[in-house]
């Protein structure tokens, strides 16, 4: 790290390059905006840090994060208690909410399915959506995972356990293809593919 800092220097740095997108160089221009921007960066941040750290929890519903629990969308009645988003990791789920299309309920899994990285059905928050398709009232199960191997993986494990349990639920997949405003010339073979096989 830095020569000389000091050792609660070196700490802040190392912490910071764990964070995602944070290497060693960012880390190091992170630490010093903040150490030379005390009163305005530093130490708001700090408190607000504590402060998610005190309050921020896991719903026991959908698993999203929250200050509260049940979090908001699983406590609101005007949300469609029919349907449940199925998603990665709440990032996926604030994208999902910033568009605004989308009424239902959610299920964060906290990740997905991957041999490479260890990670197994029991990893995930797989057996509390089951349970939540057992009780019944669910219409329909929306796979909103990534488009990679691991995200389709798991969404076909997923549909796999659900089968026998749905009750009429049905599962449905977001649509892949070409993007508004695309140009074909830009986008992937596999994206084309995809695109025409979805067509309507």
């Amino acid at each position: 790290m830095a020569l000389g800092a000091g050792p609660e220097i070196e700490r802040l740095m190392a912490l910071l390059s764990k964070l995602p997108g944070l290497g060693p160089r960012s880390a190091r221009r992170a630490a010093l905006a903040l150490l030379k921007r005390r009163e305005q960066l530093l130490i708001p941040l700090t408190a607000a840090m504590q402060d998610a750290a005190d309050k921020v929890v896991t719903c026991g519903v959908c698993g999203a994060l929250s200050t509260r629990n049940p979090c908001a969308t699983c406590s609101d009645p005007a949300r469609d208690a029919t349907m449940i988003c199925v998603v990665e990791e709440d990032s996926a789920l604030w994208a999902m909410e910033r568009v605004g299309a989308y009424s239902g309920r959610y299920h964060v899994l906290g990740g997905l399915l991957s041999a490479l990285d260890g990670v197994r059905p029991e990893d995930l928050r797989l057996d509390s959506l089951v349970a939540r398709v057992r009780e019944g009232g669910i219409h329909e199960i929306i796979m909103a995972l990534p488009a990679t191997v691991e995200g389709q993986t798991t969404a076909h494990y997923i549909a796999d356990r659900l089968k026998g349990l749905q009750n009429q639920a049905s599962v449905t997949y977001l649509a892949r293809g070409v993007p508004v405003g695309g140009d074909l010339d830009w986008l992937d073979d596999g994206t084309i593919a995809h695109a025409l096989k979805s067509r309507r």
